[in-house]
């Protein structure tokens, strides 16, 4: 082999050699999502990891996202569905059901946002039926899944269901997630009146370490009893909840709070990344998902206010109808955004507790539809 020879095989076994417009186009994608984490705090946790993730994915010649060792943690942890559920208990571990048992009824708030998951589930048909989107129905309702802002939720069901669309649902799951301050604010302030927002609501009751440890428990035995499918999110959930409220495990309420849930938030977000490449993402169909994604958690947002209002006008005790909106999931941010529109309207109005009942009914809510969805479709 001469020089001129020994020059071209180095040359062809670089990166720049080898790039085409794609990757190139996706790598800029990934820095925008670690660019996002980084700078606006939207969602740090999760969108550095599949920002770099999908940076990895794309670097030509090696297969990392496929044979290499991201398609392995992959293949481990999301094609099972461990990861999302590892994810759910140590969210029940951190959560406090208390707002919820001390207000039962703003439940209906969290299952009223979730009617952005069905309107976009039908949404998804449309577009195939009359744009040629060739979305499956097993697509459709992992897409749909989008609008009740819990990414591990919708991993889970996407991985079950449509596993070649996983890349763009967790994308857009997250980012709406992580942009919800940006989001929600001109929803709720269009369907409710300064008045309104202006409610102050009464202080919540104390609630007991008996109800605390019955609740978690009696929500376990009705998803078994009503919908086996939901069982694992479920049942993952109000195990980490359980370990919380019980109070002679704190060790393993710690480690679920703490150091799982770190490493397991590291290890699904490279993960996800790596289904960010550019063959299989830069697709019609992704930017259809990224649209039907800003509809369904819109509608939800929307449908948990409308809800409110009404409610409002029934109750005896006055409800501010901005809880609705953290009806949506995406636990906590969803409820201090509520508390921070309230706040600017009234600075007596500290509606954070009262918006904690309905967004913990959300993570229930969005696990109850998925296991609907996958009992049907799957």
């Amino acid at each position: 082999m001469n020089l001129l020879d020994s020059f071209y095989a180095i040359w062809a076994s670089t990166g720049l050699a080898n790039f085409h417009y794609g990757q190139i186009i996706m790598i800029c994608i990934g820095l925008l999502l670690i660019w996002l984490g980084i700078k606006k705090g939207f969602e740090p946790l999760l969108l550095i990891p599949i920002g770099f993730g999908g940076i990895l994915a794309n670097i030509p010649i090696v297969d990392i996202g496929g044979t290499g060792f991201l398609g392995m943690i992959y293949d481990f942890g999301i094609q099972t569905t461990i990861f999302p559920l590892l994810i759910f208990m140590g969210i029940g571990a951190m959560t406090d059901f208390g707002p919820l048992i001390a207000n039962p009824k703003v439940a209906l708030l969290g299952a009223a946002a979730q009617f952005g998951i069905f309107s976009t589930f039908f949404g998804a048909l449309l577009l195939t039926r009359y744009l040629g989107f060739g979305f499956s129905m097993s697509d459709a309702a992992s897409i749909g899944i989008i609008g009740g802002a819990d990414g591990p939720t919708a991993i889970f069901l996407a991985s079950k269901l449509s596993p070649k669309l996983l890349g763009a649902i967790a994308v857009a799951a997250y980012s709406y997630m992580a942009l919800v301050p940006i989001i929600q604010p001109p929803i709720m302030r269009t369907l409710t009146t300064k008045a309104e927002r202006r409610i102050e609501m009464k202080q919540l009751r104390a609630v007991s370490k008996r109800e605390r440890i019955a609740f978690p428990l009696i929500i376990f035995i009705l998803c078994i009893i009503l919908l086996p499918a939901a069982t694992p999110l479920i049942g993952m959930l109000m195990f980490g909840n359980l370990i919380r409220e019980c109070g002679v495990v704190e060790r393993l309420s710690k480690t679920a709070q703490n150091e799982l849930i770190n490493i397991v938030t590291i290890l699904l977000g490279l993960s996800v990344g790596s289904r960010l490449k550019a063959e299989s993402f830069l697709k019609v169909e992704t930017l259809g998902i990224i649209l039907l994604g800003l509809f369904a958690f819109s509608i939800g947002t929307a449908s948990g206010v409308i809800l409110a209002k009404i409610m409002n006008k029934l109750s005896k005790d006055k409800i501010n109808p901005l809880i609705g909106a953290a009806g949506v999931s995406a636990v906590p941010m969803a409820a201090r955004v509520v508390n921070k529109v309230g706040l600017a309207e009234n600075p007596n109005n500290f509606l954070l507790m009262h918006a904690m009942g309905p967004n913990v009914s959300g993570v229930i809510g969005s696990a109850v539809a998925a296991g609907i969805l996958l009992a049907l479709f799957s």
